[in-house]
């Protein structure tokens, strides 16, 4: 108990240092949400301390998860009109990204031959962790391996999206929004509230409405490629 309570004040110092680093030079490969997690990782193969052992403490953190996405209520509000007002078309791009993202996993781990459960594993990495773990489930992946992907497919996603948005010169806050949040999840949009709040906010949107759609489509869109 004493190691995780260590684990956990560690996890927040360190998150800490490398945010005020991230301050002073804001370039993509010191992301704090990149860097904290694989010196995470270093350090705990070098203490040989179990991963039970460090989640006896950074559970808590995982438990902040709820009440940090009922607070993006408060943009969703102040920013009502915005989203009324472009609904359909954020409707439409989410969905059509949710359908690549789906597809384009699948298509990949066949050509790669892997088995049934990696590719139902692989299937759902583009939505946020909770409900990526359940359309694993439910289509005969391992929830434990999709969580990795998703993670792998969120720290990607914070680095490559923010250099799409500068390539191809995406200045609409809308457009960056369903970006950052069809393709990268949660941690697309802590990115796109770097951008903006207003991307922000349509990021969380797009992650909400991309894991909805993913949970009921997923199955089926599987269904059909496995016949």
């Amino acid at each position: 108990m004493i190691t995780g309570l260590l684990c956990l004040l560690i996890t927040i110092a360190l998150y800490y240092v490398c945010k005020r680093v991230y301050k002073v030079k804001s370039s993509v490969y010191l992301s704090p949400l990149l860097v904290t997690p694989v010196i995470l990782v270093i350090g705990l193969l070098l203490a040989h301390i179990p991963y039970e052992t460090y989640n006896a403490g950074g559970k808590w953190l995982s438990s902040l998860l709820q009440p940090a996405t009922i607070a993006f209520a408060i943009p969703l509000y102040k920013y009502y009109n915005v989203l009324k007002k472009h609904a359909a078309l954020i409707l439409v791009s989410v969905l059509s990204g949710s359908v690549v993202a789906i597809v384009s996993s699948l298509l990949l781990a066949q050509s790669m031959h892997l088995d049934n459960a990696l590719v139902s594993s692989l299937v759902p990495r583009s939505v946020t962790t909770p409900i990526a773990m359940s359309v694993s489930q439910v289509i005969g992946g391992v929830p434990n391996i999709t969580a990795v992907f998703v993670i792998i497919t969120g720290l990607l996603g914070s680095i490559i999206g923010p250099m799409i948005v500068k390539m191809f010169r995406i200045d609409n806050e809308v457009a960056r929004g369903v970006l950052l949040g069809t393709g990268a999840h949660g941690t697309g949009t802590s990115k796109a509230f770097e951008l903006s709040s207003l991307s922000g906010t349509i990021s969380s949107i797009s992650m909400i409405v991309a894991a909805l759609f993913t949970l009921g489509a997923a199955p089926l869109i599987l269904s059909l490629f496995s016949r």
